[in-house]
């Protein structure tokens, strides 16, 4: 690692041929193999801001907002944020940034739209890296069979409804800010609980300029004056992977071939065993559905294991890289 490694320089752009432009930062020298981090909700390109530099000396280091997030562009309709789209960004912006392969580092939602970049295009992958996103063929099983994990994603139905993202940006986004802790204020919010988070101690990390830089990142509108949260909150309206309900089947009545969800890219698994929103079943059997799997357990990191153990993650994915 380089002794003095540069921060990340954000504020580039990649107008894509579907008409998207993404927002990206990066690190590190065009042309050495190409490191592609994704970040998850409710976060954007700075989920990796502290990883990117450990990389610069081998990699062409690139972590983008997708669709619907900061800087990037933020479609009105709740169509254009079905999976496949985001996976054709992801396809697109490697062409963009002058390469045919990379290695993919992803993580909540960005690591759902990985899993179905590795299994829709393998051509694209050197490596798959994921850390704390459930496999699909898992992911739709669990929702629709498993009373905890059905529980644990109750927050997907809440998301989904119209007005969430109001709920989420009430009282300068306190809900949504704590989701990586209780606030300071520890005050009581009949819909703290219905978001993974509630009830941990502040964590350290979501403090300062960070805390900052999230705020400013929620407040981006779209193009068409929308809410800058808009656009994430609608991966959830736009899937039909959430738990049933009353009126709506959801997983239950999704019918999957794991034959069509097989894995045949290089994978490793980072696993934050506290996450509170992606239970560990959510792993189990996984070595069924991916040829190459390397999995790694982090029994005390939860869903912001990449926050709170970021020397860990580094050092994994340093010795994956090889």
């Amino acid at each position: 690692m380089s002794s003095h490694p540069h921060h990340p320089h954000q504020g580039k752009f990649a107008a894509l041929p579907n008409g998207m432009r993404l927002h990206y930062a990066d690190c590190g020298e065009k042309g050495k193999p190409l490191l592609l981090f994704v970040h998850g909700f409710p976060e954007f390109w700075m989920e990796w801001a502290e990883l990117m530099p450990a990389f610069e000396d081998t990699h062409y280091v690139v972590a983008p907002d997708l669709r619907g997030f900061n800087l990037s562009s933020k479609p009105a309709e709740v169509d254009a944020y079905k999976p496949k789209h985001i996976v054709e960004d992801i396809k697109q912006l490697v062409a963009a940034l002058g390469y045919e392969r990379c290695t993919l580092v992803a993580h909540d939602w960005g690591g759902a739209i990985a899993w179905n970049v590795a299994i829709a295009h393998p051509e694209l992958l050197d490596m798959l890296v994921i850390v704390n996103a459930p496999h699909p063929y898992l992911f739709t099983r669990a929702l629709a069979e498993h009373p905890a994990q059905q529980a644990a994603s109750q927050y997907m139905n809440w998301l989904r409804q119209s007005g969430s993202e109001i709920a989420l940006a009430k009282d300068g986004f306190a809900l949504l800010a704590n989701l990586f802790g209780p606030s300071s204020k520890e005050k009581e919010d009949p819909d703290a609980n219905k978001l993974e988070g509630g009830g941990q101690k502040h964590p350290v990390w979501f403090t300062g300029k960070l805390r900052d830089a999230y705020l400013k990142a929620w407040t981006h509108r779209g193009e068409d004056g929308s809410h800058g949260l808009t656009g994430g909150v609608n991966y959830y309206r736009a899937s039909p992977l959430h738990p049933p309900t009353g009126s709506q089947q959801g997983a239950a009545g999704i019918k999957l071939d794991p034959a069509m969800f097989r894995v045949k890219v290089k994978t490793r698994v980072i696993w934050g065993e506290q996450d509170r929103a992606l239970l560990p079943v959510l792993i189990e059997g996984l070595d069924e559905h991916v040829e190459d799997l390397e999995l790694v357990r982090i029994p005390d990191g939860s869903h912001w294991v990449v926050h709170e153990q970021p020397r860990r993650i580094i050092s994994l994915i340093r010795g994956w890289l090889g």
